[in-house]
This record gives structure tokens, C-alpha cells and sequence, in this order.
């Protein structure tokens, strides 16, 4: 990787004392992502409310269109025409950029048309897991032409789709089960999802997929475990309000630690799928008193952050900012279960190990986790690997450490456009960036 020049960085602020605030999230990426693919797949136009305006939702949303589906995204509230049909057979080309649900959740849905789909991405998406997918749609007997596996492929649609049984490992990324459950409905015979391997990753993404399905009166049946069976059927149109971005409220939760301060997130829903709802647990165990009424979320710092042994296998997507959190504890911590995030948007274990420990932080890098002793810190140069969760991870050490250079911070569009305006405000005129 090139090293950053000056223009890319940009310098985190460093609080110099409590901060308390209260912070609006942008709609969720996933749940926004889940809502448009079942509204482009439903018997009548819907309405997907406070969706996340993001490179991966927009990206999502032109996926659509090329399928034939029209989504309107001028407002805060995207509407969405069904359009995907089996008479066309043209050809047409999606980008994916690095977006996993994009790549993921739409060559099953794409297999419905009847030409030629043509996927792509961001060089780095390239690298990200895909074959298990990909296998599962010629074992239902769709045509993908696929020279390495991963992008890019192509999806040869037929206008149908004849479903049925599929073994596939999906250790490497919930994701794989949620796109073949999301496109199910509209196979002929349904999808029966079984899982064979090392335990599934972020479980929680794949009940809410299901929560999704079962809420447009989708049968789906997941008694049994490493198994889901979604029944053929209608996909109800409906409109749908988006849940605050949870796992976007990591930071700043733990601006309340890092700073002694006083953090309150509005909106936080009385029962989620979501996986930065395991924040509150986690906060509470690193020190942080934790709180819910009807006011939202909130978090205050105790002056301490104690390490922290923890699995976090089902909720691996907030590994970076704890990572960070738990570089500034008074204790040892132990990341565990979290291998899988190795083939996110970058091998996040091996970029935490290095940029934390560019700065300080005495850490291992495990197979499946890290360690992390208490040590000081320095400023230094942060690398985000084009990786939102990293950008996380350097803003969580830069509130705490001075001149603290976060490389394209810029990547936090992914799913917060604005984020670092959002971050600065918090922060005192005299501490805020330049």
C-alpha cells in the first residue's frame, strides 16, 4: 500500500476534557439494503422510510435499477416500482464497489431476469469471498460464468429460478445465507439454505434478514439449526422506517470513556436485530454506565476503561472500534471468535495489529482475534485500508491520544456520509481539526 500524503490525513481531535452530547445516526446499512432488495422483489411499490443515502445503499439502489426495478432515492424516503422481469434479455452491468451486500445479495435476485448480468467492483472487492454463493446458484440451477470465484462474474438469468436445497459453508460470512434467503420467495420451489462447516458469523444479520422476510409475510421456517427454509410466495409491498445505524454509535459511545463525558443516542429501538445493540453489554463490562429510557441510549464515562475478554463471532463488525477502545484500557483484553473478519473490506486483524500497533498499543494477532496490554500511546499515522470500521477504530484512539492522522477518513461515507463533520462538532472549537 502507497503511504499517505499529506492531503489524505486528517487530524483527529484529541478531547481535553469531558464531552457530553447527543448524537443522531443515520439510517442502518443492512437493514436499509435487506428492505430495498425485498421491495424490488414485492407484489406492489413500496416505501423504504430513513434509508441510509451511503455509497453501499446507493450502489444497492442502481443494482436494482439495472434489474429493471425503479428506485427513487430524491428524498429521505426512497420509493421503490418492482420491475425485474423475465422477458428482458438484455444485457446489463452492476458495480459493486466494496460493498458485501451488494455483491452478495443481488447476483440470487439477478438470476430472475432473462439476460445477462455482469458484475464488478472495487479492486479490493475482488478479493472478498463469494464462490459459496456463486456455487449455490448453479446447484439451483442458474448459470454463472465465474473464472476465479469472485468478482468479477456473470449471472445468466432465465426468467426463472427453479430453487430448492443448498449446502453451503458460510463460516466465512452470514452473508451468503442472508442473499440466497432474501431472493428465495421468488424461486419456484422456494430455497433450503443448509449450513455445513465451522459456526456462521454474525448470526444476528441473518435474523434480521429473516425479520425482514417475516414482516412481508414471507414464510420462513429456521428451527432448526444451521438451517432456513424460505417458503415460496408473494413478498408483501409495505412501508418501512429504517432503525438508527447501531453499530455507527460505537464511537461515539465511547467518546463517553475516552473523554469522562456524557454520550445519548436517540431512537435506540426497545428490541433490534441489530449487532451494535450488543454495545450496551459490552460498554458496561469496559466501564462505562450504561442506560436506556425513552430518550434513547446512554453512556457515561467513569474515568476508567477496564480490558475485556470477549467472543465477538456474532458481532464481529464492531471488533475494530473495541480493538481501539480496549488499546486504552487500564487492563489486558482478549478479542476472540472473530477470524471471519479477515475478508471484510480489508483483513482487519492484521490492519488493527499493524496501526494500532504503529502507535503504541502492545498487541497480538491471533488466528481468530487479538490481544491487547496496556501500553502508551502516541500520535501517528493511521491507515483506514479503505475500511470504514478502521476509520472507527482510529477516531475511538485519536479522542484520546494527541496528533492522531486518520488516512482517508473519508471512508466513513460507506455508511455515514458526514461522519467526520458529526465527530468534530462534538469536540471543542480548540480541539477540532483545521
Amino acid at each position: 500500500m502507497n503511504s499517505p500524503t499529506l492531503a489524505d490525513l486528517w487530524p483527529a481531535p484529541c478531547a481535553r476534557g469531558p464531552v457530553t452530547a447527543r448524537v443522531e445516526l443515520p439510517g442502518s446499512k443492512s437493514l436499509t439494503n435487506r428492505e430495498l432488495v425485498l421491495a424490488a422483489l414485492a407484489d406492489g411499490p413500496g416505501k423504504v422510510g430513513r434509508a441510509l443515502r451511503s455509497r453501499d445503499t446507493e450502489l444497492m439502489a442502481r443494482a436494482l435499477g439495472a434489474l429493471g426495478s425503479a428506485v427513487d432515492t430524491t428524498g429521505s424516503d426512497w420509493s421503490v416500482t418492482p420491475g425485474i422481469s423475465g422477458t428482458d434479455t438484455s444485457t446489463v452491468a452492476v458495480d459493486c464497489g466494496l460493498a458485501g451486500t451488494v455483491m452478495r445479495f443481488v447476483p440470487p435476485v439477478a438470476a430472475l431476469r432473462g439476460g445477462r448480468t455482469d458484475f464488478d467492483g472495487d479492486p479490493h472487492a475482488r478479493t472478498r469471498p463469494m464462490a459459496e454463493v456463486l456455487g449455490a446458484l448453479r446447484g439451483v440451477g442458474v448459470d454463472v460464468t465465474s473464472p476465479t470465484g469472485t468478482l468479477p462474474f456473470s449471472v445468466h438469468g432465465t426468467g426463472t429460478v427453479r430453487g430448492g436445497t443448498v449446502v453451503i459453508d458460510a463460516s466465512a460470512s452470514s452473508q451468503f445465507v442472508s442473499a440466497l434467503l432474501l431472493a428465495g420467495p421468488a424461486y419456484a420451489a422456494g430455497i433450503d439454505v443448509r449450513h455445513d462447516g465451522a459456526p456462521v458469523p454474525s448470526l444476528p444479520h441473518i435474523e434480521m434478514t429473516v425479520a425482514c422476510l417475516r414482516a412481508r409475510g414471507v414464510e420462513v421456517d429456521d428451527g432448526t439449526p444451521n438451517r432456513w427454509r424460505v417458503h415460496p410466495g408473494p413478498v408483501a409491498a409495505r412501508e418501512v422506517a429504517i432503525e438508527p445505524d447501531l453499530s455507527n454509535a460505537a464511537p461515539f459511545l465511547m467518546l463517553a470513556l475516552t473523554s469522562g463525558g456524557t454520550v445519548t443516542v436517540p431512537g435506540w429501538p426497545d428490541g433490534t436485530t441489530q449487532a451494535g445493540d450488543a454495545l450496551r453489554d459490552i460498554l458496561a463490562r469496559m466501564g462505562a454506565e450504561v442506560t436506556r429510557d425513552a430518550d434513547g441510549l446512554t453512556v457515561r464515562g467513569t474515568g476508567s476503561i477496564h480490558g475485556i475478554d470477549v467472543d465477538l463471532h456474532d458481532v464481529g463488525e464492531l471488533a475494530p472500534a473495541i480493538a481501539a477502545l480496549a488499546a486504552l484500557a487500564d487492563g489486558p483484553s482478549h478479542l476472540r471468535g472473530i477470524g471471519h473478519i479477515r475478508g471484510h473490506e480489508t483483513d482487519r486483524l492484521a490492519a488493527l495489529a499493524t496501526e494500532l500497533g504503529n502507535l503504541g498499543a502492545d498487541v497480538t494477532e491471533h488466528a481468530d482475534g487479538l490481544s491487547l496490554r496496556p501500553a502508551p500511546l502516541h500520535g501517528g499515522t493511521f491507515r483506514t485500508y479503505a475500511d470504514h470500521r478502521m476509520a472507527h477504530a482510529a477516531v475511538v484512539v485519536g479522542s484520546a491520544v494527541p496528533e492522531v492522522l486518520v488516512e482517508d477518513v473519508g471512508t466513513t461515507a460507506k455508511t455515514f456520509p458526514g461522519f467526520e463533520r458529526t465527530w468534530s462538532a462534538l469536540f471543542g472549537e480548540e480541539q477540532r481539526p483545521a
